[in-house]
């Protein structure tokens, strides 16, 4: 039992460090593409915009396609493409210019990134049991999040004195270090999620399931859609556009993507810990209905001018609060999607993922054009919030009653 541990653990660990290499390429162009588009042969900032959600959009459709393949192949052989497919694209930020080139090079990423999300979903169910799922997802969510980190940080630094077409080439042949990982790492053998038949094709939707999928979905649209793209837009609204700490001042861009980075710097232990605390006796719902109500006072204090030490700490709360939602969301479907159709559930929940994400900043945009404010934003977001955590409220009330 300790061995087959052992190796599931090693299973989840190697897909999250793959998936965090393929990322770094990825991460890097949103510190680097607004500021040298035109290194790369793009004329305009709208171009940029295009580019950096392209691959969310092309997600949308592909995932099911890369859902019904992962039925007929192994793990490895799809983690394998992805990080072949990864290698191309971020080699090809660093050799082809011009936005057709680019927009092709998006679509393939979007692809790889559909084979990379679902191959670890699908690690992560395939190793996991009901006691350590919430440890596993967190340990997934935490490390694979590492890339971004590395991406952002070190990429914007060392773009600026390297150039974006040194760097490219260089994160691309990083990745190769991928390849070997999956042959030894990842598991070649079909396994049950693979082999589900004789169900409806509807089968699989019952009331819990679509809770957990559009609570997906919106806390995709609040997190990794409307605060990351509007956050320096707050920080510009309330304090300006360079924010004076006492000691120094610094940009509200800058300081966004301090905020950010701090976030993915915490994951791995934070996702890790509270992925582990939701696996004890009283399950998730409680831990993930708390955070959702902290979740909601937070997004209520952002769009109000408080001190800057006060405001960048409620700010930091709600990152950290992100984090374990974000690792409860994905536990809590992994815990139905083993009761039904795994393959089916986690592929929709991965589309609708990323059709928050992909929503969220669109229509962010909108409403500040539409209400020339953040305001608004900020509420309704944390209404949204206090709104699931009544829902889950009640869901859980179901559950306790029957058991």
């Amino acid at each position: 039992m300790t061995q087959k541990k052992d190796t599931s653990q090693k299973s989840v660990i190697t897909i999250s460090l793959v998936t965090a290499l393929c990322l770094i390429g990825d991460s890097m162009l949103y510190i680097a593409l607004p500021i040298y588009y035109r290194e790369v042969g793009l004329e305009s900032l709208w171009e940029v915009g295009l580019i950096l959600s392209l691959n969310r959009f092309i997600r949308i459709p592909v995932n099911p396609w890369v859902g019904l393949l992962y039925r007929k192949f192994s793990l490895r052989s799809g983690v394998l493409l992805a990080v072949l497919l990864s290698i191309i694209t971020t080699i090809g930020y660093g050799t082809l210019n011009g936005l057709i080139a680019w927009i092709i090079l998006r679509i393939v990423w979007g692809v790889a990134w559909s084979f990379l999300r679902l191959g670890g979903f699908f690690t992560v169910l395939d190793c996991s049991t009901d006691e350590d799922r919430g440890k596993l997802m967190g340990m997934y969510n935490g490390l694979y999040r590492l890339g971004s980190l590395i991406g952002m940080l070190v990429g914007g630094v060392l773009v600026s004195i390297l150039g974006i077409h040194f760097v490219s080439i260089s994160f691309g042949l990083l990745m190769i270090i991928g390849i070997p990982l999956v042959f030894w790492f990842i598991p070649s053998s079909k396994n049950d999620m693979t082999m589900e038949t004789g169900k409806s094709t509807f089968s699989w939707i019952t009331k819990p399931i679509l809770k957990v999928i559009i609570s997906g979905l919106l806390l995709a649209f609040i997190i990794q859609g409307m605060v990351s793209s509007t956050m320096s837009i707050v920080l510009t609204y309330q304090y300006g556009e360079t924010i004076n700490l006492y000691f120094f001042a610094i940009g509200a861009a800058a300081l966004s993507g301090i905020l950010q980075g701090v976030r993915w710097g915490w994951e791995p232990f934070l996702a890790i810990k509270f992925g582990q605390l939701s696996d004890g006796r009283k399950g998730r719902l409680p831990l993930f209905i708390m955070f959702l109500i902290f979740g909601a006072a937070c997004l209520f204090l952002i769009p109000i001018e408080l001190n800057i030490f006060l405001w960048l700490t409620i700010v930091l709360l709600f990152l950290a609060v992100s984090t374990v939602l974000t690792t409860l969301i994905d536990a809590v479907t992994s815990d139905f999607a083993t009761q039904s159709n795994k393959n089916t559930v986690m592929t929709y929940y991965s589309v609708f993922l990323d059709i928050g994400a992909a929503f969220g900043p669109l229509i962010s945009f909108f409403i500040i054009d539409w209400n020339n404010g953040v305001q608004i934003i900020y509420v309704l977001s944390g209404c949204i919030l206090v709104g699931l955590a009544y829902i889950w409220y009640k869901e859980y009330r179901v559950q306790h009653r029957f058991t």
